[in-house]
């Protein structure tokens, strides 16, 4: 493992927060079409949004807190920090996007 990073460290771990943010947009995107009407979701979407937050930072956070104990470089903590949320995001976003628009 190297001791120090590099430029492109940074540019990985800033590409998977940008990955990160514009995946959660689209899931956000497919919740507020579902509530409006718009796209098709289950029944308990609302209340899943709601549940799935806090087990899914504290994951986060506990990832990111032993990266950090280990002495993980700052590109290393974020990734960790970020891996948790991106499988949350990803799977939202690909189950939410097979519901497909309301057309009824």
């Amino acid at each position: 493992m190297k001791a120090s990073s590099d430029p492109t460290d940074m540019w990985r771990t800033g590409v998977a927060l940008w990955t990160l943010m514009s995946e959660a947009q689209a899931v956000m995107a497919y919740r507020m079409m579902g509530m409006a009407g718009y796209w098709t979701v289950h029944n308990t979407e609302n209340e899943r949004m709601y549940s799935e937050k806090g087990p899914a930072f504290v994951e986060a956070n506990l990832a990111a807190t032993r990266a950090a104990i280990d002495g993980k470089r700052f590109d290393q903590v974020a990734q960790a920090w970020m891996q948790p949320l991106q499988r949350k995001v990803s799977s939202n976003r690909r189950r939410l996007a097979k519901s497909g628009p309301k057309l009824d």
